[in-house]
């Protein structure tokens, strides 16, 4: 058997039940749902901090990102820590194209070899020395497709996403990487393509697939935030149910569904274009020589809890679709045992017979796809470091937010909630869920019983025993990969 092809598909934001894999069979996507049935279907697949640049750490190191340093969005990723490719031998062709987010975005980096750039919003943020005023691939590609940027040079993500599909970002991807694997059919290749879609603005080609009234809301739309919950939580649907992000009151079931039936257009619009990418695999006779991921960076709470976007600890932020079709014969086969993105560079390490740095913290499941068995179970930890929250902190001693929040909590409460860290873990089994909080908002749920997270059941007299060996199962963990995270004395 030939030196396997390693073709990693990531999107930016789509929620785990985007797909039928998952129970949805609302949203078109034929052609993941067609990988989805040749492929390992990882049930529970969590990312490591729900929010851009640290998940995107994760991803490619296989650490977390407390310990790579991506603990927030715009650092860039030490130079001096490995990539997956740079722990392959030399007989790959490397390539990422698309968004980056782990810093000097326009710039080849961390072992690729070929690098095709999407986005112009993160020049502000490069290293010393690098060029400011440089354009995206992407950007320079428009004009031959007919287009000229508005102000002549690059293009924003508002623009962009009003462009006609054959302009779109999307296209642009498909386009450069199906060239890619047709000049590289006969060198084995590892290729990195990410979509920003169906991240915000939340809006493209495909706004009107969807028909808004045939859209149903999140069955726990009606259980916003309250008391019970985190307040960071509250303050997030606080300014949302204010129209304060997107343009959209997400307690309004008319503007979520609205909101709603444009994602599932972008989640649509990414399908399209991912088919181009596999069939083109397919054209070159390069199926069954290659291993094919397909994944996100973190969820969208998309009208769940009354909440957009990230940065919260629930389900619909933190779990992602995850598909794996092996080298070789389809598989075809779910893994319900929950796992944690940071197994992924190992895991594809042992999938391309090279062997594994000691340093990964994550752990392989490759012998679960190779032997269609449960991996062994391992809890799952899931890291928020304070800072990044989304509620306008740029960092733990330069506070900001929008005054408004003072509605909803005291100035010295509203500073805790935004920078405080918290720790999920959850078992092995997938039924428990804890989040801790240094502040002392703590939650629990019974993810068996109560799937949506609407009562926390941290606290009840018949809980505190389970939770005194979860908070010492979380401090474990911890200590296994230096989390340096400290808790006050847990009271229950």
């Amino acid at each position: 058997m030939r030196r396997p092809n390693l073709l990693f598909i990531y999107t930016d934001e789509q929620r785990f039940d985007t797909l039928k894999a998952y129970g949805n069979h609302l949203i078109e996507m034929p052609h993941l749902d067609a990988l989805a049935d040749q492929a390992c279907v990882f049930d529970r697949a969590y990312i490591t901090q729900p929010v851009c640049t640290p998940s995107r750490s994760s991803i490619l190191t296989g650490l977390y990102p407390h310990t790579n340093g991506c603990i927030a969005n715009n650092i860039p990723l030490d130079q001096n820590i490995p990539c997956l490719p740079e722990m392959l031998d030399d007989h790959y062709e490397t390539a990422h194209f698309g968004k980056w987010h782990l810093g000097d975005e326009l710039f080849a980096q961390h072992g690729f070899d070929h690098w095709l750039s999407t986005e112009d919003v993160y020049n502000q943020h490069f290293r010393a020395g690098r060029d400011k005023n440089a354009i995206s691939d992407y950007s320079q590609w428009l004009p031959g497709k007919g287009y000229k940027p508005d102000n002549g040079r690059t293009v924003s993500r508002t623009e962009a996403a009003g462009l006609p599909e054959n302009r779109s970002k999307p296209a642009f991807l498909a386009e450069k990487s199906s060239r890619f694997i047709r000049e590289n059919r006969d060198n084995p290749f590892c290729l990195f393509v990410n979509f920003l879609e169906p991240h915000m603005p939340f809006t493209g080609p495909r706004d009107d697939q969807y028909d808004p009234d045939s859209v149903p809301l999140p069955l726990n739309f009606d259980a916003p935030p309250t008391e019970q919950n985190h307040l960071k939580y509250r303050l997030f649907h606080h300014r949302y149910a204010a129209g304060e992000k997107f343009g959209i009151c997400s307690s309004d079931p008319d503007s979520m569904r609205k909101l709603i039936s444009r994602y599932w257009g972008l989640c649509s619009q990414v399908d399209h274009h991912c088919g181009t990418i596999l069939n083109t695999l397919k054209d070159c006779g390069l199926w069954d020589d290659t291993i094919i991921v397909f994944t996100s960076d973190h969820g969208d709470m998309m009208g769940s809890h009354q909440l957009i976007a990230k940065c919260v600890m629930y389900e619909e932020a933190v779990r992602v679709p995850l598909l794996v079709k092996p080298q070789g014969d389809p598989v075809n086969e779910r893994i319900k045992t929950p796992v944690s993105q940071v197994d992924l560079v190992p895991t594809l390490l042992e999938m391309m017979s090279e062997s594994t740095p000691e340093h990964l913290e994550g752990r392989s499941f490759a012998s679960a796809l190779s032997t269609c068995k449960e991996p062994d179970p391992i809890d799952v930890l899931i890291e928020w470091n304070s800072i990044n929250s989304g509620l306008g902190a740029e960092s733990p001693d330069k506070i900001s937010f929008p005054a408004e929040l003072l509605e909803v909590a005291p100035r010295d409460k509203v500073v805790q909630a935004i920078t405080d860290p918290i720790r999920t873990i959850i078992t092995h089994d997938g039924r428990w869920k804890l989040n801790l909080s240094p502040m002392g908002e703590h939650e629990m749920y019974d993810l068996d019983d109560d799937p949506h997270e609407c009562n926390n059941i941290f606290g009840e007299p018949d809980m505190n025993r389970l939770i005194t060996d979860l908070v010492e199962r979380l401090k474990c963990r911890q200590e296994h990969i230096q989390d340096r995270i400290k808790w006050p004395s847990i009271e229950i």
